[in-house]
């Protein structure tokens, strides 16, 4: 058992190590989007009400940067998620 979690920590390890060098790679090319994308991102705050209902207000649509990776690097988020999960939820 000790084995088999060294083996899938050690895999997860060199998966992510891996994605971080593809994507130095990639920034290292002379086009700016092989590295980097843009996402339509649809904002809206939900605003409970006294009576256990919400309401949805819808704001104006963003545009968020995100990377060409399967995980998260520089702060941004990999753009096959933000395709997903267009929708950006707030609390109010």
């Amino acid at each position: 058992m000790k084995r088999i979690v060294i083996i899938v920590v050690a895999a997860a390890v060199l998966i992510y190590v891996g994605d971080y060098a593809i994507l130095h790679v990639r920034m290292a090319e002379k086009n700016p989007n092989a590295a980097f994308g843009v996402v339509k991102v649809q904002p809206f705050y939900a605003i409970p009400h006294k009576d256990g209902k919400a309401e949805f207000v819808f704001g104006d649509p963003q545009n968020q940067t995100c990377v060409h990776s399967l995980f998260p690097h520089f702060g941004y988020s990999p753009c096959w998620y933000l395709t997903r999960q267009n929708s950006k939820a707030t609390q109010i």
